[in-house]
């Protein structure tokens, strides 16, 4: 071993401190009793730590903790290496800004780094069953209630019908990047290749916080369910720490349990995953069905006499929180290294998916809302409820039971989804390349999917659901935008190809485009008056018609692309930034926070990770750079 001091040491020796403090604080607070749950951490660490030496066993296992699978790079080696990184850091964040990975480098380079290779088995009817199960969960049972007794009555249907159209144009924008870039970095590595490294991290940071944050709030929600499905209250299968916090003192072990298994699923086999996956969701699309055909046999119409209690405002407000009723079809988009033909089943499974969930959404807000008068809805369990005041108190375990199915399905494909993220970003070095490491014989990435359900199931023991769903970010939203402003970059934009004069008028466009969705957004969650509609709206209309008759498309899509560009990416663009706009001032702080907190690790570790890897790669190709537009 080195005599100078390496930062990976460091760091597992502080990660087995910090385990052992954990452990204290159990110890302290709640007793010795669960002591035994957070030890194996402990043990965790000691076995990582006893197999530094081999770098074999990384290859042979693919799941050992060596420190040049922490933090290999050049900048990490020593203090004084890192020391000089950190000087540098102006240089390097310029670098890395100005940086566009190449395809090339994403599917063949990115793809090398994870030792073997996903199992592609995957065909379009597994990603139609992945995309459903991944979106339908619980949210539809709640959610619906809520928002029709709040802010939209019966005209809720209209706001899914809004919601569903914004999730397909971002669907249309996911899938020709899909399609034409299949690997499992998702949107990662897609703004990697258009936008850049230090966007892509911003982006990636965010949405696996997010990933994280809901997994653990539809954990809790399974909890719920199960102990309303046995006649109990959801506190009774929970652990009380009274000397803990009131919004931390319900501990949830059946939360990690079902995560527990959820994480084996996992690992196993993604072929296997998806087979449970579509049969339990044909199961539940059976109960949605059950729900949708008893309901209507007690609808009255007379509950859509008041149709727009709330008047068009309240649709949208509605719209921007029942889009995260489609949240999950990007995880879908993860996958797409594992699908045997990308060009023709990714298209088929997103928008196939995206279309039938839209479907069955606008059928439940319609049941709901005749079976009961929108002001008698109950908040909290609204379909349950509403079987109830019809006499058919009964179907409330149906309801349960499938809820509990939905749950299952979106943590399954969460899952699945995340690790695919986390992984991609390992390879990159922007995380630890330990994440990104493939199993020989499952073809999965069993690292990175322990990771993200361990931190998950951490959240969601100790966390309420109350907390959890006031912690959901904006960041899929804005995610979602930076897909579509990406397609647009990606089409009209091409090094070496785009002239100066192309590439000015691209950018003005653009610009417009976004100034006049912002403006747009703005205008509406301040005021009631339609003036500054009829400035922005046709300045977005004219720049998006701008960018359609005098810039050319300068890449032509290989296999299958979204049509009607730039109306549709520039729509979605704007949708997306409509519904940031109707969203609360809590929300943008939060997602403030944790965007500040992704870009002070970019500061430290990634930028200089991602910076090393791009050289080593550089100096291995002869000098050649693997990414256009970088700054020497």
């Amino acid at each position: 071993m080195s005599s100078s001091f390496a930062c990976p040491e460091l760091f597992a020796s502080s990660s087995f401190a910090f385990s052992t403090m954990v452990s204290n604080f159990w110890q302290r607070e709640i007793g010795s009793g669960l002591v035994s749950y957070c030890l194996p951490m402990q043990l965790v660490f000691f076995v990582w730590m006893g197999e530094n030496g081999s770098q074999e066993g990384v290859s042979k296992r693919g799941c050992s903790f060596a420190k040049n699978k922490f933090l290999p790079d050049e900048s990490f080696r020593s203090w004084g290496n890192y020391v000089r990184a950190l000087k540098d850091t102006p240089h390097r964040l310029k670098d890395r800004v100005l940086t566009r990975s190449l395809e090339e480098t994403e599917l063949v380079d990115m793809k090398a780094r994870s030792q073997h290779e996903m199992k592609k088995t995957l065909s379009w009817w597994d990603l139609i069953w992945f995309g459903i199960g991944a979106v339908i969960g619980a949210g539809i049972f709640v959610l619906t209630g809520l928002e029709a007794q709040q802010h939209a009555g019966p005209a809720v249907v209209l706001s899914y019908v809004i919601s569903g159209i914004s999730a397909l144009l971002s669907v249309f924008c996911y899938t020709e990047f899909a399609v034409e870039i299949p690997v499992a970095g998702g949107s990662f590595a897609y703004l990697r290749v258009e936008l850049g490294d230090f966007v892509s991290f911003v982006a990636a940071g965010n949405i696996l916080l997010e990933y994280v944050i809901g997994g653990a709030a539809v954990a809790r929600s399974w909890t719920s369910y199960f102990a309303t499905l046995l006649n109990h209250h959801p506190n009774d299968f929970r652990i009380v720490a009274h000397s803990l916090s009131p919004d931390y003192r319900y501990l949830d072990p059946i939360a990690i349990a079902v995560l527990a298994i959820i994480c084996v699923m996992a690992v196993i086999s993604t072929k296997g995953s998806s087979i449970f996956n579509y049969i339990a969701t044909i199961i539940h699309i059976a109960v949605l069905l059950f729900i949708i055909i008893a309901g209507l046999t007690k609808a009255d119409t007379k509950n859509y006499s008041d149709f727009v209690p709330f008047g068009v405002r309240g649709i949208f407000q509605a719209s921007a929180v029942l889009f995260f009723a489609y949240i999950g079809f990007d995880a879908v988009a993860t996958m797409a290294e594992e699908t045997k033909n990308p060009g023709r089943d990714i298209p088929i499974g997103l928008v196939g998916s995206m279309v039938i969930t839209t479907l069955i959404y606008c059928l439940l807000a319609v049941t709901l809302c005749l079976m009961q008068s929108y002001k008698d809805i109950d908040v909290d369990a609204p379909f349950s409820v509403a079987f109830e005041a019809v006499g058919m108190g009964w179907a409330k375990y149906i309801v349960a039971a499938g809820a509990l199915k939905g749950m299952t399905t979106v943590l399954l494909a969460a899952a699945v989804g995340q690790a695919r993220y986390l992984t991609h970003i390992g390879r990159t070095h922007m995380l630890p390349p330990w994440l990104a490491i493939v199993n020989e014989k499952t073809g999965t990435p069993v690292n990175a999917t322990v990771v993200m359900l361990a931190a998950t199931a951490i959240i969601a023991f100790f966390t309420s659901l109350g907390i959890l769903s006031n912690l959901l970010s904006i960041s899929t939203l804005f995610i979602f935008m930076l897909v579509a402003i990406g397609l647009l970059v990606r089409r009209y934009y091409v090094s070496g190809v785009t002239t100066t004069a192309n590439h000015i008028k691209f950018v003005v466009f653009l610009a417009l485009i976004l100034g006049s969705s912002i403006a747009i957004a703005i205008y509406w969650a301040s005021s009631d008056g339609w003036i500054g509609y009829a400035v922005t709206l046709p300045i977005w209309l004219l720049s998006t018609t701008g960018l359609w008759v005098f810039v050319p498309q300068a890449r032509v899509p290989k296999v299958w692309g979204v049509p009607l560009v730039p109306w549709l990416p520039s729509l979605s663009i704007a949708i997306n930034i409509f519904l940031l706009g109707s969203l609360d001032k809590a929300s943008f702080e939060r997602f403030g926070i944790f965007t500040l907190a992704i870009i002070v690790y970019y500061f430290f570790f990634g930028l200089h990770a991602s910076y090393d890897t791009a050289r080593e790669a550089s100096s291995a190709k002869q000098m050649k750079n693997v990414e256009e537009g970088a700054v020497n």
